[in-house]
């Protein structure tokens, strides 16, 4: 390979597999000075990367359907505290809480969900003691 080529190619590489890094979002896509509770049926639950998603229809008070979906942490952090694909399922009812999404859409950043008995689903390690 001419050095030419070279000089061309490095910078072509590091672009190309530096992308999903840009097109990852942080916490600022969403409003962390409110939460947002819904208690819905899921019609989907997907244990993806770069966050598995669970999908609900919520509808108004005129009885119009929109589609949400509740995007959770990293499958690699859910794994050690018992989450698999298998975990949530769709026609399971859930009470989930969380931050929305600030440029409008129907997403909601997981913090917080519960089965239909109100029983808290963990989705890490419990807080020290004395703390909740």
């Amino acid at each position: 390979m001419s050095k030419y080529s070279s000089t061309l190619l490095l910078p072509l590489a590091l672009f190309v597999l530096g992308a999903p890094v840009f097109a990852h979002h942080g916490a600022s896509a969403y409003d962390n000075s409110t939460l947002t509770t819904l208690t819905r049926t899921i019609t989907d639950f997907q244990f993806i990367q770069p966050h598995p998603l669970i999908f609900l229809d919520v509808k108004d008070a005129g009885g119009n359907v929109t589609k949400w979906y509740v995007e959770m942490t990293a499958p690699n952090h859910l794994v050690h505290y018992g989450w698999n694909g298998h975990k949530l399922h769709a026609g399971q009812v859930i009470k989930v809480t969380g931050h929305l999404a600030k440029n409008g859409t129907k997403v909601l950043n997981l913090r917080q969900i519960y089965d239909a008995d109100g029983k808290e689903i963990p989705l890490g390690p419990p807080p020290p003691p004395g703390q909740s």
